[in-house]
């Protein structure tokens, strides 16, 4: 399982896009790939979803999400 705290990068005033994508890349096979992130990404669901990806959301408290992605089957 890969994990991207995009967290620190969104309070730095970064964009997380390219790191979640790079790592989405490195997956291998049946791997997921967990995104933390400050709110629910919904645009980063529906752009993972287009390329074969599942996902669950839940709410992880203080506001913060936590998403995991796999490749649908």
């Amino acid at each position: 399982m890969a994990t991207v705290d995009a967290r620190p990068i969104i309070a730095g005033g970064g964009e997380p896009f390219e790191t979640i994508m790079s790592a989405v890349a490195a997956l291998d096979d049946g791997e997921e790939l967990v995104v933390l992130a400050p709110f629910e990404p919904v645009p980063l669901e529906g752009v993972l979803s287009s390329q074969g990806f599942a996902y669950d959301a839940s709410e992880i408290g203080g506001g913060d999400w936590q998403v995991t992605f796999r490749r649908a089957s």
